[in-house]
């Protein structure tokens, strides 16, 4: 063998080595490829129900959103009833009723009949930092 024969036989060696290298290569790329198409799939699978829930999911608080909107405006009608019905009873009753007290007091004070008469208080004594009622105060001194 000459020389030119043995290094076309290593060059064909090394392209052989390197063609199978490739094609070790290709088939885990293929492999890989393949996972990765099945994952995408079940993914898919998982988020197209996912979504459904989701999407019935929001419908449902935008029910709920628009009964309280509508429970909301009724207590605020309710709310404004109420205060013209209180000003229409203060209104109605409120100025005749300060009317009648103030003839009531005005006819207490011509009979002299007054509930303000200043009630009598008992007397305290301190001693030492403590109160002392009237009945014991009596008891010390005598």
């Amino acid at each position: 063998m000459s020389g030119g024969e043995v290094a076309g036989i290593l060059v064909a060696v090394f392209w052989a080595i390197l063609v199978s290298f490739l094609a070790v290569v290709l088939v885990r790329l293929a492999q890989v490829l393949k996972a990765t198409t099945r994952l995408v799939a079940e993914v898919t699978d998982q988020a197209v129900p996912l979504l459904a829930d989701a999407s019935r999911t929001v419908r449902s608080a935008r029910t709920q959103l628009d009964r309280v909107d509508a429970i909301a405006s009724d207590v605020q009608e309710v709310t404004s009833n109420a205060s013209a019905l209180s000003s229409t009873v203060a209104s109605a009753f409120g100025g005749p009723l300060v009317k009648v007290a103030a003839f009531g007091y005005g006819v207490r004070k011509a009979l002299g009949r007054t509930d303000e008469t200043p009630r009598k208080t008992p007397r305290r004594t301190v001693i030492a930092g403590r109160t002392v009622p009237a009945a014991r105060r009596r008891k010390q001194k005598g």
